[in-house]
């Protein structure tokens, strides 16, 4: 989005004004929500829903420009933390329901960096996959 020209009644061009990239605001108030928490070995993602599970807004530590094997340290997962914040504050959000799934570095550190913007925090799930079984295991070897 480039710099965009203004007219006013009298046909005159204004000065150009930047467009500035900020949180949505929605139409309905939302008040609580759902924070999303998917924290593997490589990356954490961080996604922000409405009670119904629609995504409002999400970050993660690939796109705040870490790359590599810093993608998944708690530092990394707290930025990303501490932008969902951000964003959720904007929009008024007073409390949130956490579902946390995975098993990397960055699953407390997003949550702490989360709650550092006055957002209470009602409850936590662990989402974290299981295997009940597990894989086949290898054929007996015959001698």
């Amino acid at each position: 989005m480039g710099k965009t020209k203004i007219t006013t009644e009298n046909n005159t061009e204004a000065t150009p004004e930047t467009k500035v990239a900020t949180a949505k605001t929605p139409k309905k108030k939302i008040t609580s929500g759902i924070l999303f928490v998917e924290a593997t070995f490589n990356n954490t993602k961080v996604i922000f829903g409405d009670k119904s599970g629609n995504v409002l807004f999400w970050s993660s530590a690939g796109s705040l420009g870490f790359r590599g094997a810093k993608k998944g340290t708690p530092f990394a997962a707290s930025k990303v933390g501490d932008l969902i914040g951000d964003k959720a504050l904007t929009l008024g959000i007073k409390d949130a329901d956490v579902v946390v799934c995975g098993v990397g570095s960055g699953r407390e550190p997003a949550i702490r960096a989360f709650m550092a913007h006055n957002i209470e925090i009602t409850s936590i799930k662990d989402a974290t996959p299981v295997p009940h079984n597990g894989p086949k295991p290898k054929k007996p070897r015959r001698v």
